[in-house]
């Protein structure tokens, strides 16, 4: 018998060696040993010998590992870095599209396509090369971004290749609405009780035009409020949390921050500590696919307080906190470092806000939904195609 337990005794010393997980440190040297060899075949084989500089291949490796951890965490070529460093107030987000533009070494490229958006439906993806726009060679990064900020309704025309295309592609995108103000609309509907006030974005002054938005509808009689977040991409997060203190009690934690780990970082955001006026009345907040970040916060919040009543579509589903940070070669990382979490504890990031009221939106509303938002300005084809059509949203969050 003792024989027959020395040969089982290393193999059961074996197994439970096997059953232990792997050391992510020791993990670290094979990866990077399999990089590298890749990276060396490359250098040797490739026929393509100007493409095979270390810097270009390292940092176009880097590129891909930041856009697989998320959709909003990039790797910044040198090339745009210097674009940034050079014109410190330089925004590459075009939002009338729904893209956000990028140089590398072989030119300008799509860094980010947002969900919904026209640059999304026309099916364009991360990381394609820009070859043309409007049927012309591509312009300088700065010159190009200005051309591309076009008034709603106009159309741009880009040829484009992925590393997923054989052959660049040829795509046509309808700019949408971007609203200068952050509150666009604010009235009383026909009932006479009921305010509705829409909320473009958290960018600005914003809680200052909510806060005066409100005071004029409860001057004039208002009961209820329907708060319009569709579309609504976020923005300033103090604004936020001064919006929220316009509904929920004074020094109210209404935004916690979370590392890895659900490690909390810092102390929560509070409401302000004094409130000119007591809001109490009923709420409903209408939001969709492209409510997004400050909106899914405020949504979220005034959901798990118990405070409001979410109307529409399960929201976008960025609840994340980025950091730009400075790395060697000229390069830079934007990079998620933590989350952001709702008075409950949830995060809408890679999720969004579930509402409890939900509504079917199809194409074809979310399109005359836009042009609903700019009915004063449209033109007479335009006005046509909103004739007997009627908000589901709406329709939604007003039933009692």
């Amino acid at each position: 018998m003792r024989w027959l337990f020395l040969l089982l005794f290393p193999m059961a010393a074996l197994a439970d060696e096997a059953a232990k997980p792997p050391d992510p440190d020791e993990a670290a040297y094979p990866a990077i040993e399999r990089f590298v060899k890749v990276l060396e075949q490359v250098r040797q084989r490739h026929p393509d010998a100007d493409k095979v500089a270390y810097d270009r291949l390292v940092n176009h490796a880097l590129e891909g590992m930041l856009s697989s951890l998320d959709p909003f965490s990039t790797f910044i070529h040198p090339e745009m870095a210097r674009a940034m460093e050079a014109n410190p107030k330089l925004d590459p987000y075009l939002p009338s599209l729904g893209l956000t533009l990028g140089l590398r070494d072989d030119g300008i490229y799509v860094s980010n396509v947002s969900p919904g958006s026209p640059a999304s439906r026309a099916g364009l993806l991360p990381g394609s090369g820009i070859k043309e726009v409007d049927g012309k060679p591509v312009p300088e990064f700065s010159p190009l971004l200005d051309s591309l900020r076009k008034p709603p309704g106009m159309k741009t025309v880009m040829k484009v290749k992925s590393v997923a295309q054989s052959q660049p592609i040829t795509v046509e995108m309808v700019h949408m609405a971007v609203e200068d103000r952050a509150v666009t609309d604010a009235r009383l509907l026909e009932d006479g009780t009921t305010g509705y006030i829409r909320l473009a974005s958290f960018m600005g002054n914003c809680a200052r035009e909510m806060e005066a938005a409100l005071d004029e509808l409860e001057d004039k009689g208002m009961k209820h409020l329907i708060l319009d977040l569709r579309g609504n991409p976020g923005g300033d997060l103090h604004q936020t949390v001064q919006i929220l203190g316009f509904f929920v009690p004074p020094d109210t934690a209404v935004v916690t921050t979370q590392g890895r780990g659900g490690v909390v970082q810092g102390d929560p955001l509070k409401t302000p500590e004094r409130q000119r006026r007591t809001r109490e009345y009923p709420i409903r907040v209408l939001i969709d696919k492209m409510s997004a970040s400050a909106s899914e916060l405020t949504s979220g919040a005034l959901q798990d307080l118990k405070r409001a009543v979410i109307v529409g579509e399960t929201s976008y589903g960025k609840g994340s906190v980025q950091n730009i940070i400075p790395m060697g070669g000229g390069t830079m990382l934007r990079l998620t470092i933590a989350t952001y979490h709702t008075p409950s504890g949830k995060t809408p990031h890679g999720k969004g806000i579930t509402p409890d009221i939900k509504v079917e939106m199809t194409d074809a509303d979310r399109e005359k939904l836009q042009l609903s938002y700019r009915k004063s300005s449209l033109a007479a084809d335009e006005a046509k195609l909103l004739e007997g059509w009627e908000d589901p949203g709406m329709k939604a969050a007003l039933k009692k």
